[in-house]
């Protein structure tokens, strides 16, 4: 797809705010489906560099080291995100944008990534696949620097809707024992507010209680790629890695989780050892 794909050069990344809003007023008109067309285009953003005082504000809220001239292995997703929120809030994307749920992230770093340098940024969608709870959209985001590859992403969104044929359930992986506690984390709440404000998805069901209530939530609820970068940046990740996560259940904010690993296996449980994210990170 990335070399079929006609490329769309911008001058800078867009702003996030009108890209929501756009998708929210377009969301009743899709009629979402594993079949439907979708963008072709691979948005291309040349020259970037990084906003240091942003870096930093998102290194606190997720709990890395700051001050390093090295950038998370999960910021690159940042960088990407609007670009990908002009793709999936236009008219030609066929998945509604509210209601759009995050399932799943892998992300190969194949070198270290230095904060002050620039690099080239693209994005594009790699297809649509059908869903047992509805149809799924595959989102490519490549990071270059001195015209090499040096990141690469593959998310997973779900559009949850009637589906006409029954798709079956994927198969478990062999059961694997639970794994031993790390940490505990009482997590306040303004943590959606927080990584908002670094990250720029100010996405309503993470930022109020009330604002959740909206969309069938409680409480607010932390992002969840909030919950992988915290849970990297207590694990440690290798310079050159590949990390692979899923998100099973939301965090209600402000709340209290269990971070466990062991052998390059992480996740993220709550009460009742509730499963919210799973995940490994092995070194390439």
């Amino acid at each position: 797809m990335a070399d079929s794909a006609a490329a769309l050069v911008l001058t800078q990344s867009p702003s996030l705010a009108p890209l929501l809003a756009r998708g929210a007023l377009l969301s009743p008109f899709k009629r979402p489906g594993p079949d439907g067309e979708f963008p072709r285009t691979r948005l291309v953003l040349p020259g970037l560099r990084v906003d240091l005082a942003r870096l930093a504000a998102y290194e606190r809220v997720c709990g890395f080291p700051t001050g390093e001239d090295a950038l998370p292995v999960t910021y690159p997703h940042v960088l990407g995100f609007p670009l990908a929120m002009r793709l999936m809030s236009g008219r030609g994307f066929p998945l509604p944008l509210l209601g759009l749920v995050h399932t799943s992230i892998t992300v190969t770093r194949h070198a270290r990534m230095p904060a002050s340098g620039t690099y080239e940024l693209s994005v594009h969608i790699e297809g649509l696949a059908p869903h047992r709870r509805g149809t799924e959209a595959t989102v490519v985001t490549e990071v270059r620097g001195g015209g090499d590859l040096v990141w690469e992403s593959r998310s997973t969104y779900l559009a949850r809707h009637r589906t006409q044929e029954p798709v079956a359930a994927p198969r478990e992986a062999e059961a694997r024992k639970p794994l031993p506690e790390a940490a505990r984390w009482r997590l306040a709440g303004d943590v959606g507010r927080r990584y908002g404000a670094a990250s720029g998805d100010r996405n309503p069901i993470h930022l109020h209680p009330l604002t959740a209530r909206l969309f069938g939530f409680p409480r607010a609820i932390a992002h969840g790629m909030w919950t992988v970068a915290r849970c990297l940046a207590a694990h440690g990740v290798p310079e050159s890695c590949h990390l692979r996560a899923e998100f099973r259940a939301p965090v209600l904010l402000p709340g209290e989780v269990t971070y466990a690993e062991r052998d390059g296996r992480f996740e993220l449980r709550g009460g009742e050892d509730r499963i919210h994210v799973t995940g490994d990170v092995y070194p390439v």
